[in-house]
């Protein structure tokens, strides 16, 4: 299988990150480098994260942290390997300035900070409709 960027091929996108359906929180990647990618996901209202309406702070988190862990996915695929298992070591800040609503598309840059020995640090910034709403900073391990 050849995908090429931006995809939004649903099936592509999960096979890169060990979450599962309903656990998915992001559906695309439009780029891609070593140093950084761009994901994509678009709320619906019958993920777990969405109470009345409205996607919860604790979603944008797990939203930011598959984007990480789509970064090493992408990178696994192209070097033809299979991904690695991940999670969250810590996180050093997170800031929500609004919380995006069922129907909006999350757009997250992620910036590799630093990466040695499967310990990765990020710095992570989150738009919809081309406004900054959530930026963390966080270091992801691999199994």
């Amino acid at each position: 299988m050849s995908i090429s960027l931006p995809t939004t091929d649903q099936n592509f996108v999960e096979s890169l990150i060990p979450q599962k359906f309903p656990f998915v929180m992001v559906n695309g990647i439009s780029e891609y480098s070593e140093e950084h990618l761009i994901s994509e996901f678009t709320i619906k209202e019958e993920n777990i994260f969405v109470h009345e309406g409205v996607f919860q702070a604790s979603g944008l988190i797990e939203h930011q942290a598959q984007s990480v862990a789509l970064h090493t996915g992408y990178k696994f695929y192209l070097l033809g390997k299979e991904a690695p298992t991940g999670y969250i070591g810590a996180i050093k800040t997170f800031a929500a300035e609004t919380l995006p609503k069922t129907g909006d598309q999350l757009v997250s840059e992620v910036k590799i900070i630093n990466e040695m020995m499967g310990v990765t640090l990020v710095q992570i910034s989150t738009k919809v409709n081309n406004e900054v709403i959530a930026k963390s900073e966080m270091k992801t391990v691999v199994k």
